[in-house]
């Protein structure tokens, strides 16, 4: 089995137990073929939910810094992070971006799945901020169909996404699958590119409830 496989495995309940999710439209999540899951994103453990409300292989993107650690603890990190199906990318340097953009392309040209976060960052307040294009080049890229996902109350359990998070209960809720085959070939087109990115977003909005943003993220925690 893979580390994926044994690590859901014997960490799976323990944290079914720890945040009790109530997962919501799990179905809508094909069975087989690429696939992207996009989602809001409020807090660090949005990362360690995902993956056990999945019955699929869940890959995302992760900071080096991670899995970069020294020692035993830094090893132990390492494979801990790794084996949930995080893919560590250095999102610092000028060339961040596209490499996470190529790396989620190789995932979804294999046929798995890739979660996504089109803000790019955490939520700073909660409310639901502007999507960076890239899930739009993914799915025309690859005609991977988009699924929208919201995570719920993780933030009231971590809040900051700073410390332990404590034990309580919360939702993902998928919605259904979005494609974007009308767009096939488009991929460079600014307008299109953005049109897709916010019709995903409206999507994450209805599923999460959230109060949305017209900003980046990165904007708002800088001011």
């Amino acid at each position: 089995m893979s580390r994926l496989t044994v690590i859901k495995a014997v960490l799976g309940p323990l944290l079914r137990l720890l945040f009790r999710p109530q997962v919501e439209g799990a179905q809508n999540i094909p069975g087989t073929g690429p696939v992207i899951l996009a989602g809001n994103h409020l807090t660090f453990i949005d990362s360690m939910i995902m993956p056990i409300c999945c019955d699929r292989p869940v890959f995302y993107i992760g900071k080096d810094e991670y899995v970069t650690g020294k020692g035993l603890k830094g090893r132990l990190m390492a494979w801990f992070f790794t084996g949930c199906g995080m893919i560590p990318v250095d999102r610092d340097g000028g060339r961040g971006g596209v490499a996470a953009l190529m790396t989620g392309r190789r995932v979804l040209e294999e046929g798995q799945v890739f979660a996504i976060y089109p803000e790019g960052t955490r939520s700073p307040d909660g409310r639901l901020y502007r999507g960076r294009t890239g899930i739009a080049r993914l799915t025309l890229m690859t005609g991977a169909p988009v699924v929208p996902f919201a995570m719920i109350g993780t933030d009231k359990l971590q809040p900051g996404g700073a410390g332990l998070p404590r034990p309580g209960k919360v939702t993902v809720r998928f919605g259904e699958p979005m494609e974007f085959s009308r767009y096939e070939g488009m991929d460079r087109d600014r307008y299109v590119l953005r049109a897709v990115t916010d019709s995903v977003m409206t999507e994450v909005m209805r599923l999460s409830g959230q109060e949305y943003v017209d900003m980046y993220a990165t904007k708002a925690k800088a001011a």
